[in-house]
């Protein structure tokens, strides 16, 4: 069967069997149509009269002739559609095996929150002075030290040291790590575990529990729960828009950078195992870490660990 014939009978199948939209089946044609005018351009006439003829290097360098020219997502597509359409002619009997398989699609940059500007984070807090204590000692804590929501979320009582102003935090791959908490964070903490002692002793049922954050049933907080909680509130102070509830953890990175915190210091506060992970928060390469901390974050103000 020829190139024509089965794109033909491809669009038949996504037509009636898969049911697919006519944006999508445009879609579809259009890189088909992309990869056969490819093979015409590079003479592979025996591959346009013969579709079992397909093999793995024509499909290698196609895609590799798309990634100068489109993004990553409509390489990505592209691919995509000629798997499909490799596997829907392995179904028919036309090719013994798929030669788009074993492509690696193109890693896409995951797109990062926009920082806020620290006259936006004062917005934030001012705005939500009157909220909760716990929702306060959340915010702050996380724009004071950088944490993930699920870090923030296993946080239990023993790693918080507020004498000293770290916290004890267990990453990604379990890695450990301690983060300086700065003074305005201290200070909503300390604020709100009277709070957090109520609620649990309202539930003596959840008396083994250890989590630094309750919901109002005793329980630990659930990363979905803080997310929610971070959404509504950036909303609040019309941040919501253009921010996430990781928008603290981004605007720490960023607004020590700015203060003149060292690439390197700024890693070790994230926990990111690969300083090119780091680089994606910053997009500088800038090259003591309580130091840096105390001097450059805009809500510092903490000693150090006592030793």
């Amino acid at each position: 069967m020829n190139f024509i014939e089965a794109t033909a009978k491809f669009q038949r199948f996504l037509e009636t069997e898969k049911a697919r939209s006519r944006e999508t089946l445009r879609a579809y044609l259009s890189d088909l149509e992309d990869f056969r005018s490819f093979l015409e351009s590079r003479g592979e006439l025996p591959t346009l009269n013969d579709v079992n003829k397909i093999s793995v290097f024509q499909i290698r360098a196609f895609i590799a002739g798309r990634f100068s020219k489109l993004k990553k997502t409509s390489v990505g597509r592209k691919l995509a559609v000629l798997r499909t359409f490799c596997r829907f002619l392995v179904r028919e009997g036309f090719l013994t095996n798929n030669p788009a398989q074993s492509i690696r699609a193109p890693k896409l940059d995951k797109p990062l929150p926009r920082a806020l500007s620290v006259d936006d984070v004062d917005r934030f807090f001012s705005r939500n002075q009157e909220e909760l204590k716990r929702n306060i000692a959340i915010f702050e804590l996380m724009y004071s030290s950088g944490l993930r929501v699920s870090e923030l979320t296993s946080l239990q009582l023993e790693d918080v040291d507020l004498d000293s102003g770290w916290v004890r935090v267990l990453g990604k791959g379990s890695k450990e790590r301690y983060c300086p908490v700065g003074a305005k964070a201290v200070e909503a903490l300390r604020n709100y575990l009277p709070e957090r002692m109520m609620v649990f002793n309202a539930r003596p049922d959840r008396r083994g529990i250890k989590a630094v954050f309750l919901n109002n049933r005793g329980a630990p907080l659930s990363s979905r729960h803080v997310r929610r909680i971070m959404k509504t509130f950036l909303d609040s102070a019309n941040l919501g828009r253009d921010a996430s509830p990781h928008a603290l953890r981004h605007s720490f990175a960023t607004h020590l950078l700015l203060g003149g915190a060292d690439l390197r210091s700024i890693q070790e506060l994230l926990g990111h195992a690969s300083l090119s992970t780091t680089q994606r928060y910053t997009k500088v390469d800038i090259g003591k870490l309580m130091e840096v901390y105390d001097k450059a974050h805009p809500r510092s103000g903490v000693q150090g660990p006592k030793g």
